[in-house]
């Protein structure tokens, strides 16, 4: 599975500018007494602030796993409604500072790196509230593919209260892509 020229594209411009794309947004902080045991595994991409990079993309999940050297793998994928197809990126991720603080940097592309900071996180590890280097960036996460309403409205609200604007926070579409040609 090839990742389409404009998700390339996208990825780089916004790997290409590392001291742009990385820190947490002003204001806010990581959670602490993060478990990256716990946290590894799939994770369902409930809703996000849309974003250039996942444009046309339904369907997406980042699967993270140990590697045998200590690093993080992450592989994204999601379903290219436009081209009806599947599409998947393999990266890397590593901590930025403490590895007990929920502040991780992943990249795609060679060794520039974005910033993945989770900022609410389910004290049984269902669900997260992850975001980017600024408030542009959000995605409300779960480890099923739905979430329970109620959970949904309760997380949209504590991103309002952290700065980001939930008018433009979108759902991402479960088409039942998934269960055609390389779905999980």
């Amino acid at each position: 599975m090839k990742i389409t020229a404009l998700f390339r594209r996208a990825l780089c411009i916004l790997l290409l500018v590392p001291a742009g794309c990385t820190g947490v947004p002003e204001g806010l902080e990581p959670v602490g007494n993060f478990s990256l045991e716990r946290y590894l595994g799939t994770w369902y991409e409930i809703a996000r602030i849309p974003n250039s990079f996942e444009k046309d993309f339904e369907e997406v999940s980042a699967t993270y796993t140990l590697s045998e050297d200590g690093s993080v793998r992450v592989e994204n994928r999601g379903y290219d409604g436009r081209k009806q197809e599947w599409k998947s990126v393999k990266g890397r991720a590593k901590f930025a500072g403490a590895a007990d603080r929920g502040a991780l940097e992943v990249s795609f592309f060679g060794p520039f790196y974005a910033s993945y900071n989770v900022l609410v996180l389910d004290p049984e590890y269902r669900w997260a509230l992850v975001s980017g280097h600024d408030r542009d960036l959000l995605w409300i996460l779960g480890r099923s593919p739905v979430m329970e309403e109620g959970l949904y409205d309760e997380l949209r609200k504590k991103a309002a209260a952290m700065g980001f604007d939930a008018s433009k926070i979108r759902r991402v579409a479960r088409t039942g892509a998934n269960n055609k040609n390389g779905g999980q």
